[in-house]
Formats: structure tokens, C-alpha cells, sequence
């Protein structure tokens, strides 16, 4: 029972699953040693007493054709009373050195029964947990995948589920995302992943309390894997700003998530039920001018600054990749003169002959109907040469007049400046030495 007790802790298994391994492996071995194959014989330990009791099982049967699995109804009743047709009785068969027998015979076998059961806990454990968060040190690397301990279990992660950017070593500590659990035939097979999505959405959920509540909802993730991510997240109580609470003070929650994922950048972007303030949120940090909607065909056509088209698009086409993987639209990106010189030009209509026709007989029948009387144009006419104006027009211009009419330039009118003379000073010599002019630079007598 020592051992027992000394098993069950080692293997993480209780004491009844111990003892179970235990009945069935000197069950096999007292069948292998002390009994026929065709017999059903069964192995009972007392945990009290620390005693083996060995039972062969027989069923009840009249005639008896198989003396090995059948007894009859007398023998039965001798065993225990009431006993009727096709009920099972158990006999006690204990052999002796039942215990050197035991030792000898089934260590392989309790060993196997161990194993077996070992590895049907660890798969009762974790299976119905996949989509959790789990946490486990490295254990030995391969050139294909790498072992993890999962606290006395064993999980893989593949090359396809582990970060492109990320650099593993025996003993590191990690968090994963618990993807799937088999069993197979060496036991149960765990594998986690560290590329997963939902991983970030586990750490979110981890790290910010919000999430917990209820307060937040984290609504759509995008992500690519030791890169960037962008997760879209709103709030369900009025005036708590989502973006906010997942930072955190000075961005020590982002910070922390950021950590554990191998400093990949994430740009968290509130979450909107209109598609275009979704969409235009999602391109940042890149500014949007204008967007047009194809609700059909669920494509949206974006115009950006010409500035900021590198920005829109990415390293790669890595934000408009991962902004319509979060907005779940399919996103055409140009810039302000793209989208400009594809605007078409309206052509000029020439106008239909019929209309042409009627439009024409409209001026023409107006300007008949403004037209003034004969007697009247002679008036006008008469007055119009009478008047100054038309002499003024009509006579030929003046000498002064023409002169004005052939003047283009300003200079042409205003009149030549004369240089200004500027006088000239002597300088005063010393007595005994002759006077000389001295002119200065300005004034110096031309060649």
C-alpha cells in the first residue's frame, strides 16, 4: 500500500485508479501461471487489510457443458443462496506465492496497466478545453516540432503553429493556445499553437478584466503572426471608452500582451456598426478622404492622400491585408489624383433637331414681338445723330488722341528722367602743393 500511495503521487493518478492497473495486470499474470486461458479469473485487493484475493467467474448453468466458465445450480447455491439460471458466480481460486508470482510475472504488465491509465486521465483533462489558454516550459527541441510540459503532460507544437520571428531554448516559459486533443495509440496527443488568432483573443481576455465583466466585447481579430495584429473591440456600458481599457495606464496592459507575443505590434481600433467608420478606422494610421460602398458585391473603394497611399497600403499590402480580414470587406485603395483622373468628363450633348427647330422659332417669334414699329426706329435714329456721342465717335481723332492710341508701355508716357547733376567737391590740398579736382566715381568724365 506504500507503493500505492508512492505511485499514485508520482503519476498524478489517485489511489483507486492505481489499484484498478494494479487488479488487472495479477489478474493477467495468475491467468498466464495458474490458470486455463478459457477461464475468467479477477483479482480483488483490499486497501485496508493489504490483502490479494483471486476469483474465478463461472456462470450458473444446468447441464454444465463447460466445467471452466460454468457451474450448477446446486454448487451455486452451496456458494450462495437464491441463486438462479444464468446468474454469474465468483469462486475464490487464491493460488499460493501469490506475492512472488506477482512480482515476478506482472511488473511489466502493471507497468503497461500504469502507462495506459496515465495517459486516459491526461486525456480526460484536457479534452473539452480546446480554445483555452494554457501555460508550459519547453522540454526538447526537434528539427519539426517542439515538446512542451504542460504540468506532467505533454503537449506538441508543430513548425506551422509556432512564430516565424520567435527563438525557442529549453526551459522557456510560454503561454499557448490549446488547439486539439486525440487520443492515438501511444496515448493522447495534445498540440497547442502560438500563430493562433484566438491566442490573442485569451490574452486580452487574461489581461484586461473588462473582458471578464462583460464591460467590453472584443468583436474581430486579424492577425499576422509575429508581425502585426489589429483587433476591433466595443464597449457595452455607455461611456467607457474601449480603446482606453485595453491600454491602460501609460499602455502597461498593451504592453503586457505585446510581451508575451514576442513585441508584436497591435493596433487595437474601436469597433463601429457602420461599415464605412469601420473600415476607415481599421486603415489607420493612415487618414481616408472619401469611401464608396458596393453592398452587393460587399467591396469597398477608399481614397487616401496622396501622402498617405504607402501609408494605407503597408509594408507588403500588410494593413489593407489585415483591415479587410478584420472588417471582412474587400478593400480597393487608390489615392486622391488616381481617383481623380478616373472621374469621367461629361461629353457635349448637341441638341435634338426637333428641339433645335422649336427653340429657334421661340427666339425668332420674341424677337418679332420686341421689334419696334418703323416710325419709331426713325426717331431713335434721328436723335442718335443729333447727339454729342456720336460725334465724338464718329469725328477723327485728335493728334494727342492717335498719340495715346499708339502708347503700350508706361514708358512710353511718362518723361525722361534727366540725370540730376550732382555738384562737384574739391578737396581742400595743403599749402605749397597744387589744387586738383577730385570727382568721385559717379562723376567721372566720360571717354
Amino acid at each position: 500500500m506504500a507503493a500505492v500511495t508512492q505511485l499514485s503521487f508520482e503519476r498524478n493518478l489517485s489511489k483507486q485508479v492505481v489499484l484498478a492497473a494494479l487488479e488487472s495486470a495479477l489478474a493477467s499474470a495468475y491467468k498466464k501461471e495458474a490458470f486455463s486461458p478459457d477461464e475468467d479469473v479477477i483479482v480483488k485487493i483490499d486497501p485496508e487489510a493489504a490483502e490479494i484475493r483471486v476469483y474465478t467467474r463461472k456462470t450458473v448453468a444446468e447441464p454444465v457443458t463447460n466445467s471452466l466458465t460454468e457451474i450448477s445450480v446446486d454448487e451455486a447455491r452451496q456458494l450462495r443462496d437464491g441463486v438462479q439460471l444464468g446468474e454469474v458466480v465468483e469462486i475464490e481460486s487464491t493460488p499460493r506465492g501469490a506475492g512472488r508470482i506477482a512480482a515476478q510475472v506482472a511488473r511489466q504488465v502493471v507497468l503497461q496497466r500504469l502507462r495506459e491509465a496515465e495517459h486516459q486521465a491526461a486525456y480526460e483533462q484536457f479534452i473539452g478545453r480546446e480554445g483555452e489558454l494554457v501555460a508550459g516550459t519547453i522540454q526538447f527541441i526537434q528539427a519539426n516540432q517542439i515538446y512542451a510540459n504542460l504540468g506532467k503532460r505533454e503537449a506538441i507544437l508543430p513548425a506551422n503553429e509556432q512564430l516565424p520571428n520567435e527563438r525557442y531554448y529549453v526551459g522557456q516559459q510560454l503561454r499557448f493556445y490549446l488547439l486539439e486533443t486525440s487520443q492515438g495509440s501511444r496515448g493522447p496527443r495534445i498540440v497547442v499553437s502560438r500563430s493562433h488568432p484566438n491566442l490573442v483573443r485569451r490574452l486580452f481576455e487574461l489581461e484586461i478584466p473588462e473582458f471578464r465583466s462583460g464591460v467590453l466585447e472584443l468583436r474581430a481579430i486579424a492577425r499576422e503572426a509575429g508581425y502585426r495584429s489589429k483587433v476591433g473591440v466595443s464597449s457595452r456600458q455607455d461611456g467607457v471608452d474601449p480603446v482606453g481599457c485595453c491600454l491602460g495606464p501609460r499602455g502597461i496592459r498593451l504592453q503586457s500582451i505585446i510581451s508575451q507575443l514576442n513585441n508584436e505590434k497591435i493596433d487595437v481600433i474601436p469597433w463601429h456598426a457602420d461599415p464605412s467608420l469601420f473600415i476607415s478606422s481599421a486603415l489607420s494610421p493612415s487618414q481616408v478622404s472619401s469611401i464608396e460602398l458596393n453592398e452587393p458585391e460587399k467591396t469597398a473603394t477608399v481614397v487616401v492622400p496622396d501622402r498617405q497611399l504607402s501609408l494605407a497600403i503597408g509594408k507588403g499590402g500588410q494593413n489593407a491585408r489585415l483591415a479587410a480580414r478584420l472588417t471582412g470587406w474587400r478593400i480597393d485603395i487608390k489615392s486622391a489624383s488616381a481617383a481623380q483622373a478616373e472621374r469621367p468628363t461629361l461629353p457635349e450633348v448637341a441638341p435634338e433637331p426637333a428641339l433645335e427647330a422649336e427653340l429657334l422659332s421661340g427666339v425668332a417669334s420674341e424677337t418679332q414681338e420686341v421689334e419696334p414699329a418703323p416710325e419709331q426706329a426713325g426717331e431713335k435714329l434721328e436723335a442718335l445723330l443729333a447727339s454729342d456721342v456720336f460725334r465724338q465717335v464718329v469725328e477723327a481723332p485728335s493728334e494727342e488722341q492717335e498719340k495715346v492710341s499708339r502708347i503700350r508701355f508706361a514708358e512710353d508716357v511718362l518723361p525722361a528722367k534727366k540725370k540730376e547733376s550732382i555738384p562737384k567737391k574739391e578737396k581742400v590740398q595743403p599749402k605749397g602743393r597744387k589744387k586738383r579736382k577730385v570727382y568721385f566715381e559717379d562723376d567721372a568724365p566720360e571717354e
